[in-house]
């Protein structure tokens, strides 16, 4: 397992960092159709929920058996609604900013929203770590379905910021540093873990990043998808995400 802690480490930036893909998307085109939105939001929640009842939980259920693999899932959900209960955000198209609305709130808004993502993009990083230390290909199905779901994360901060202050190394460097929570979340975890880790701590690691990548998508990125207002777009994202998903889990058999 430790051999794999370099990659999984690289992973986890990888992942993380994938908001400066949204916020250029914010600098160039400042707001993707909804289709767009809906779909890739739709794509990502697919591929979380299907890695995490397919294979995150079942390794958990394989490692440390049925009971504590449930609690530690349970747990890991918990975990994750009291994070966004307690720090919310949201994305920019779940309410569209007002023209009329002040540069001052506008930059307040897009501030909040970067704390916000950081705050969630931590326990994201800690899954992808641990996904990758239980099976690479494993991390780095969760690393591409955390990146499309950072992108849009990265448009909702560098979208307001860059339209209150017209500068977009700014709008690009607060889009940056909510990103990088990511990665100090993997490290976080690997400076925990590492120490003391075995197969009945990394059972019940899995089972509640399983618990945490559940919540996230169905109390965050379904929504989201779905406010774009785009239809059936997000559920044919979804779709699309699980099936690629469990295509992609059937090959590395």
């Amino acid at each position: 397992m430790e051999s794999n802690v370099g990659i999984a480490l690289l992973l986890t930036a990888g992942a993380g960092l994938a908001t400066t893909i949204g916020s250029l998307l914010g600098l160039a085109i400042r707001k993707p159709g909804p289709r767009f939105m809906g779909f890739t939001l739709g794509f990502s929640a697919g591929v979380m929920i299907l890695v995490s009842f397919v294979e995150l939980l079942q390794g958990g259920i394989e490692l440390i058996g049925f009971l504590p693999a449930q609690m530690g899932f349970f747990i890991g959900m918990t975990g994750i609604f009291l994070v966004d209960f307690l720090v919310p955000h949201e994305y920019i198209g779940q309410h569209d900013y007002p023209e009329g609305k002040s540069t001052g709130g506008l930059m307040r808004t897009g501030l909040l929203i970067a704390f916000g993502i950081g705050i969630h993009n931590f326990p994201e990083g800690m899954a992808t770590f641990a996904g990758a230390l239980e099976d690479l290909h494993l991390g780095i199905a969760i690393a591409v379905a955390i990146a499309i779901h950072n992108i849009p994360e990265g448009l909702a901060v560098s979208a307001p910021v860059y339209a209150a202050t017209g500068s977009r190394g700014k709008a690009f460097l607060w889009s940056f540093l909510s990103g990088v929570s990511e990665p100090v979340g993997a490290g976080l975890a690997a400076l925990v873990l590492l120490p003391f880790l075995t197969f009945t701590v990394l059972g019940w690691v899995l089972a509640a990043v399983a618990g945490i990548m559940v919540s996230i998508s169905l109390d965050e990125i379904v929504p989201a998808a779905k406010s774009f207002g785009s239809e059936h777009t997000p559920i044919v994202g979804v779709i699309a995400g699980m099936l690629v998903m469990a295509l992609s889990l059937w090959m590395l058999k």
